[in-house]
């Protein structure tokens, strides 16, 4: 006797109306797929190029002898007591990591409009690893930044352990401000033109090139914090060179903001992702 065959299971897709939930479980359950589009990031990224995975580590050692040139010798930049050089480069390494993701993730969604015309999988995959793959370019710019402490006789203090919270913390970042931008250039493609020169922007509003020791009011440290990545890039130094200005009140500022930024970034792009495959 043949056994009876299951009945295929047919799941129908409806547009949602108004505010809708995040539905992270289906996040959860699409997770293969997420590792999927982060190893393609990963290989495409370096395809048929000389150097490499090298690129993750010359982009933030050139930026750092550029502006050691020109803010630490010409300028005279102070540096909370290191020498720059390490003091520019522990704060390059976060900021390139946060940047790439932005600038990779603003325009994943309308890179992959083949794939979101055809078949259904949870649209925020696709931003989501593109931050996330940054995280490989941030070993290897990291462990070039452990080669400079043992060359400038930088020993880690305790306050390493926080450097977990804070990578975190630059990748919520990255996640939130990404969420924003590609829902946008979904529907406006002058925001890929636009986000370059944002990131630009925030580099100098963000204490890369200079200490946050220079602001010394209590108030405006706090407005500056409002930027997420100043608590990152403070904290980065402040784990890793030991410097004296801790950074508390700066990263629990940052903090909330990150945490602003990827809950409305994500309900913003929920709300829009309706619209995604019939505009992009």
């Amino acid at each position: 006797v043949e056994a009876a065959r299951p009945e295929p299971t047919t799941t129908h897709l409806k547009a949602t109306k108004g505010w809708v939930g995040l539905h992270l479980g289906e996040l959860w359950q699409y997770r293969e797929l997420i590792y999927f589009f982060i190893w393609r990031d990963i290989k495409v990224r370096y395809k048929q190029t000389v150097l490499g995975a090298a690129w993750a580590i010359l982009q933030p050692l050139i930026t750092m002898v550029i502006f050691t040139l020109f803010f630490g010798k010409l300028a005279k930049m102070p540096s909370d007591g290191v020498p720059y050089p390490i003091f520019s480069y522990a704060a390059l390494v976060p900021w390139t990591f946060f940047s790439n993701g932005v600038s990779k993730a603003s325009n994943s969604l309308v890179g992959g409009s083949g794939m979101l015309k055809k078949i259904y999988f949870p649209r925020m995959a696709l931003p989501i690893a593109a931050v996330t793959g940054g995280l490989v370019d941030f070993v290897l710019a990291f462990s070039v930044m452990l080669l400079l402490m043992v060359g400038f006789g930088i020993t880690p203090t305790l306050n390493i352990v926080w450097l977990p919270f804070l990578l975190v913390l630059a990748w919520a970042t990255a996640l939130g401000v990404s969420l924003w931008f590609t829902s946008l250039n979904v529907l406006f493609r002058d925001i890929r033109y636009v986000v370059p020169f944002i990131i630009q922007a925030w580099l100098f509003a963000t204490p890369v090139v200079y200490p946050a020791s220079l602001i010394e009011n209590p108030l405006w440290r706090t407005v500056y914090a409002l930027n997420p990545m100043v608590g990152v890039v403070e904290g980065f130094r402040w784990a890793l060179l030991g410097t004296d200005t801790a950074p508390g009140p700066l990263i629990l500022v940052s903090a909330i903001v990150a945490v602003v930024l990827v809950v409305s970034g994500a309900f913003y792009f929920r709300r829009m992702e309706r619209t995604f495959a019939d505009v992009v």
